[in-house]
């Protein structure tokens, strides 16, 4: 693996030359962005984990081609999302055989902030909430979300928005 000269701090990944990244430093810079963001669309930390894991992996396994990607960072979320996604598709799937006769609820959910919006997001659309936690929450700029999610970038300002909406009205509604 390449090694980073002391020419320019890693605090960023955005602002590292891709030629100067290795998969250490990629891993370093972005695994706590990657586990937060996979936590707010699963909800879980144990999906997050094994997704992120698995994302991590795949980089790895084709590290020879992704270091030479223009954004190599933008491809471990590529990965990530793609498996949420599938993750999801095959739980939708198991979940049409199974017939569910109450919902579970966390008893300690209301007690933290934190867990109330987990819950709101998860109400959420997957397409929107994977639109919110780019823009808003990862601060990406709408076009790099868009070509993340393989969407227009209206389409990525558009489901934010709605999402930011939803978001307001259900955390107002969780008050009462």
């Amino acid at each position: 693996m390449e090694s980073r000269g002391g020419d320019a701090p890693i605090g960023n990944a955005m602002e590292v030359s891709v030629s100067d990244l290795s998969f250490d430093e990629l891993f370093a810079n972005e695994y706590r962005a990657l586990f937060r963001s996979l936590f707010l669309i699963t909800g879980n930390t144990q999906d997050a984990e094994e997704l992120m894991q698995d994302a991590f992996l795949k980089v790895w396994e084709r590290w020879d081609r992704v270091s030479r990607m223009e954004n190599p960072n933008g491809y471990l979320f590529r990965v990530a999302m793609n498996a949420a996604r599938s993750r999801v598709r095959r739980l939708r799937l198991a979940a049409k055989h199974v017939v569910v006769t109450g919902s579970v609820e966390d008893p300690f959910a209301a007690a933290d902030l934190r867990d109330e919006l987990v819950r709101a997001l998860a109400r959420l659309s997957e397409r929107q909430r994977m639109a919110l936690v780019l823009t808003d929450l990862l601060d990406l700029p709408a076009d790099q979300a868009a070509d993340l999610l393989r969407v227009r970038t209206p389409t990525i300002r558009s489901l934010a928005s709605q999402a930011r909406a939803a978001l307001r009205v259900t955390m107002g509604a969780d008050d009462d």
